[in-house]
């Protein structure tokens, strides 16, 4: 086999808004393979500032990547066990080549009999943009809908009172994502807010990498709360089951790209259900190439509750996409 990438810049249409700052483009690596009479892609969704792997020498484990690309799957494995967007668009790839067109695993979502339920995403902003966004979706006819919070929380606080006011949690499921803002002493109280907002979770209320006050958090909380960030960088069973055993939260959330690919979120999977925590999986701004692997990875897994899927609509130059969006219906379309 043959093997060779492209890097590849994808351009907001609107800078999109975080607790970390305000992201104008999204680099990202495209991998392609070939046996010489079919070919392979995938993406190396490396995701700066968040990914483990945002090192000095990631372009050049891509090239040894490709310059030992007959090396065995375990080989290769092994030694990108700390490079999770590399493993990503290898396990791409790899499953590419073996089905052909656009497919990475072939299912009845593949097969235009099944469609899978998103949440709709806001993006933080001023109040007047964030009021814009959630108006839309609630036309779009989204039930679920994650509200990025964490910069101005009175402010956000305010919009989702006025939501809830017009739509109780039967009517609407609301979602909020702090990135890891607030201290655990503002969790604290933010916890309380929401529970009194019935909000179904929040994802990392608290930086990453404080298992202790996590997990003093998730024990007490009112407001179920999600695992994000915490998972990024732990890439070795025994270090995921220790830390879902310290923390026990209520939720995990799988970024295929972060989390180790495929295989990794397979084994964060196993690992969360032998410990009754419940899961979903969430895009991390791919380009529509590693979306869709992971649309197709998400419906084999089944699971009815709204994931965290994108569209590929926030960038002016994705590539064409094989999904298609109908209301918070996720189809493919190929």
């Amino acid at each position: 086999m043959k093997a060779h990438y492209t890097q590849y810049f994808l351009q907001f249409k609107r800078p999109g808004g975080t607790s970390r700052g305000v992201l104008h483009q999204k680099e990202t690596f495209i991998f392609h393979l070939t046996d010489g009479e079919k070919t392979g892609i995938g993406e190396c969704a490396l995701f700066r500032g968040l990914s483990s792997d945002d090192t000095p020498n990631y372009e050049e484990k891509l090239k040894w990547l490709c310059q030992n690309i007959n090396l065995s799957y375990s080989e290769i494995k092994t030694e990108l066990a700390h490079y999770p967007s590399l493993w990503f668009g290898y396990e791409q790839a790899i499953l590419n080549l073996k089905h052909g067109g656009n497919l990475y695993f072939p299912s009845p979502f593949t097969q235009k009999k099944k469609s899978i339920t998103i949440n709709g995403l806001i993006w933080m902003g001023d109040v007047g943009f964030m009021k814009e966004q959630i108006q839309q979706k609630l036309a779009d006819s989204y039930h679920c809908i994650k509200i990025k919070i964490g910069t101005r929380w009175l402010e956000e606080k305010k919009i989702i009172q006025e939501l809830r006011k017009d739509f109780p949690k039967e009517q609407l499921e609301l979602r909020v994502d702090a990135n890891g803002a607030f201290t655990e002493q503002e969790a604290t109280k933010v916890l309380q807010e929401l529970a009194e907002l019935q909000i179904h979770s929040i994802e990392q209320p608290i930086k990453a990498g404080n298992w202790e006050a996590m997990a003093r958090l998730c024990q007490h909380t009112p407001t179920p709360i999600a695992l994000d960030e915490e998972l990024i960088g732990i890439n070795i069973r025994d270090v995921k089951k220790e830390m879902l055993s310290t923390i026990r939260p209520q939720y995990i959330i799988l970024k295929p790209a972060l989390a180790g690919g495929f295989s990794g979120s397979d084994e964060w999977i196993e690992i969360a259900e032998s410990l009754n925590i419940k899961w979903w999986i969430t895009s991390a701004l791919e380009s529509n190439i590693g979306l869709n692997a992971i649309a197709q990875y998400t419906a084999t897994k089944n699971n009815a509750m709204p994931q965290g899927l994108g569209t590929g609509s926030l960038f002016t130059n994705n590539f064409d996409s094989a999904l298609q969006l109908v209301g918070e219906q996720l189809h493919y379309q190929l």
